[in-house]
């Protein structure tokens, strides 16, 4: 069983091992990054190929002919030409839920650079500004405090329950926008969380979780429904002390909408994991944009996280060969 994986560096840079997957193959090669034109020669006979960001396409699928699995190491799977796969009789999985905590905790450290502004203090403390300061203190922003703001949630998925559980934690309010009654209830039930708790989180619409939030994290997949989510009417409901938060999709929003309303102060902040082209393009409309703050698509790469997603992935091949594949898309 001869397996590739594609792009592999984006998962291992070289701080874990690739034993577990090697073992499960009579031929294995790993390719750290792989230019699109060189897609096809690279999978050359191979059954198994292992990828993230690499877009596998009809005519890759028409000029593989011994691919028998694809196995996307992320949850995300839009680079797949799935129908495609499915004519061919290949089999397409995912790793899903690997990153909830990670992603969650990366949605509070951006909450947490708005309220608490440690980046800009610490700064300033080693540029001396303490040292000649005639007070015990100081401060070069407004600080506030997490408990009674509300975060709004749209999306209400496993990261988007996280994300409530911790907040709660916090003394925060929490509004969902989810896609039925009848799905938010359900995963409102399963929230590891006090029934006191559970009851305070409400179901609100779009236009209500837009204009009450005075944080709004976005954790929803990236649909016909769901692009451009964020645009100049959505972000015209927003308070001027709001922050948007984004570590779903970067097509979740209208990019240039979102840096006229910093431009304009029509709210306070955003933060992002995630961008529309990744890596960011010196174009891109938020580079260098005001209170806005960027992390290169890291919130899912905590070391533990990664080793997560590997042993999944491990699951999900021992599953297609004895016959019994899980976590297929489709």
């Amino acid at each position: 069983m001869k397996i590739t994986v594609l792009d592999g560096h984006g998962l291992n840079p070289g701080d874990v091992s690739w034993d577990c997957i090697k073992a499960l193959s009579s031929e294995f090669t790993v390719y750290d990054r792989t230019p699109q034109e060189l897609v096809i020669e690279r999978i050359d006979n191979s059954e198994i190929i292992l990828l993230n960001k690499i877009n596998i396409t009809k005519e890759i699928v028409e000029k593989c002919p011994n691919l028998r699995y694809i196995g996307v190491l992320a949850t995300g799977y839009n680079v797949v030409d799935v129908k495609a796969c499915q004519e061919k009789g290949i089999t397409v999985t995912n790793i899903p839920s690997y990153s909830t905590d990670a992603v969650a905790q990366h949605v509070f450290s951006f909450i947490l650079h708005f309220t608490n502004q440690v980046s800009l203090h610490s700064k300033s403390v080693h540029e001396g500004k303490w040292i000649t300061n005639p007070d015990f203190c100081y401060w070069l922003s407004p600080l506030s405090e997490l408990p009674g703001k509300i975060l709004g949630i749209f999306g209400f998925g496993h990261i988007g329950q996280r994300v409530a559980e911790i907040a709660t934690a916090f003394g925060m309010k929490v509004i969902v926008c989810a896609h039925s009654s009848a799905s938010f209830e359900k995963a409102k039930s399963s929230l590891n969380i006090s029934e006191s708790k559970k009851s305070k989180i409400l179901l609100v619409s779009k236009e209500e979780l837009f204009s009450q939030s005075d944080f709004l994290s976005l954790h929803a997949p990236l649909t016909p429904d769901t692009k451009e989510l964020v645009n100049e009417k959505t972000l015209s409901l927003m308070k001027s002390s709001s922050v948007l938060i984004n570590t779903a999709r970067g097509g979740m929003i209208n990019e240039q909408s979102v840096r006229s309303a910093l431009d304009n102060k029509k709210i306070a902040g955003y933060a992002a994991d995630v961008l529309l082209n990744e890596p960011m393009n010196q174009d891109c409309p938020l580079y260098k944009a005001p209170d806005c703050v960027i992390t290169p698509h890291l919130a899912w790469a905590p070391k533990e996280t990664r080793l997560r997603l590997l042993d999944i992935e491990v699951q999900n091949i021992k599953a297609f060969l004895a016959g019994k594949p899980i976590n297929v898309v489709k």
